[in-house]
């Protein structure tokens, strides 16, 4: 005889997670690797919704105690990260001035203008 099993509503919702931050990650891809714009664009607005209901599905799951944070990250770290992203950034975008011989990308001005914000030993919880 045939026996239902089903799974606890939390192992579910876990499953479902991680089927949409899967999900993002191969929608955000094919955004990045399509040359057509009315592909680039149906990618993009696929993304967009995805990332909707991961947010939502997120905020369910943590609202019920399903979901556990990381643990919380000095600002000294979160600093150190940021500074270093921002010296990748600046190679990037000298590494392309060199090869295209264009004017600085908007990402760098954009990354360029985040200034990282006073030194604590606080930690800061995401």
């Amino acid at each position: 005889m045939y026996q239902q099993h089903h799974l606890p509503d939390e192992d579910l919702a876990y499953t479902v997670l991680s089927d949409l931050k899967r999900v993002v990650r191969e929608y955000a891809t094919a955004a990045t690797e399509s040359s057509c714009p009315e592909v680039r664009q149906m990618f993009t607005q696929l993304l967009n919704s995805t990332l909707k209901l991961q947010g939502n599905l997120f905020t369910t799951m943590q609202s019920a105690n399903m979901y556990n944070t990381a643990s919380p990250a000095l600002r000294q770290e979160i600093d150190k990260q940021t500074k270093e992203y921002q010296q990748t950034q600046q190679k990037t975008s000298q590494y392309l001035q060199q090869r295209m011989g264009t004017a600085q990308p908007s990402f760098m001005q954009y990354g360029q203008s985040q200034q990282p914000q006073q030194q604590s030993h606080q930690p800061f919880y995401m």
